[in-house]
């Protein structure tokens, strides 16, 4: 079995330092990262708007089940949605593999580009995409979405939100934030060699990210998934669990507040 890679101490054959990125490879690195991000927001922009002229149409309306065409548009909005969402979020990761990657260059070794780590990461959120779509074509055939995409059931938004309110304060989503937290340690623990293995080390890395949000994402449903100031606060909050020095602490103080919310909303209807 492959010895994990060290980047926070040095020594030992199989050790590295922790390797650092020069100036303008963090300027690259971040230009890159930050331009998918904004493709990925134009896409929704564009969307959101074509969207809004059509909520009349009875297409929009779902009076009709969905044919190969309209599931495919619909999982191309949720891997794009997620792109725009959480590619910002894997920027402090990137930046230690990229360290990694460059450090190998200067000592004559290969290391797969940065690029196919971040291929990884995609490929889970993409896949992620996937069950999304099914998620929503079965609340659309159950007719619990709008035309917006918004949970027409209180019922529904209510235990969208206790479920992730719950879920927020779990030893499973704490686990799941450590890893993401820390991208030193994941790179150390995770490493794996050659192209398979860096997009391996993506997708173990996006899996940890999905371990921390996959409810938080739920909650499009609830404030609308092509409500995109809704969108942007989803991925704010989420990329502020990750980096902000509090975030776990954040995280579970949000967590009882959706609770509350999602109790709140549940006994008004149920009045």
């Amino acid at each position: 079995m492959e010895a994990p890679l060290d980047v926070t101490s040095g020594g030992g054959a199989e050790a590295l330092p922790r390797p650092s990125l020069p100036q303008r490879d963090r300027l690259a690195v971040s230009l890159a990262l930050a331009g998918l991000t904004a493709l990925a927001w134009i896409y929704l922009v564009v969307s959101a708007s074509a969207m809004a002229g059509a909520t009349g149409s009875a297409e929009m309306a779902g009076m009709r089940p969905w044919g190969l065409t309209d599931a495919l548009l619909v999982f191309l909005m949720w891997a794009v949605m997620m792109v725009g969402m959480m590619v910002p979020s894997v920027a402090p990761t990137t930046m230690v593999y990229a360290a990694v990657v460059r450090k190998a260059a200067r000592e004559g070794g290969f290391v797969a580009p940065t690029a196919t780590f971040v291929a990884g990461y995609v490929c889970m959120w993409t896949l992620f995409s996937a069950l999304a779509t099914l998620a929503q074509w079965g609340l659309e055939s159950a007719a619990l979405l709008s035309p917006m995409m918004v949970a027409t059931s209180p019922a529904l938004g209510a235990g969208l939100l206790i479920a992730a309110g719950v879920y927020q304060i779990t030893p499973a989503k704490a686990a799941c934030l450590r890893h993401c937290r820390s991208p030193a340690h994941f790179i150390s623990e995770h490493w794996r060699a050659g192209t398979s293995g860096a997009l391996r080390m993506g997708f173990e890395h996006g899996a940890f990210c999905l371990g921390c949000c996959w409810l938080l994402m739920g909650l499009l449903f609830v404030g609308g998934v092509m409500n995109l100031l809704w969108v942007a606060l989803i991925a704010g909050f989420v990329l502020a669990e990750k980096l902000m020095p509090h975030g776990r602490m954040a995280g579970v103080l949000s967590g009882g507040a959706m609770i509350l919310v999602g109790l709140g909303l549940l006994a008004t209807w149920l009045r």
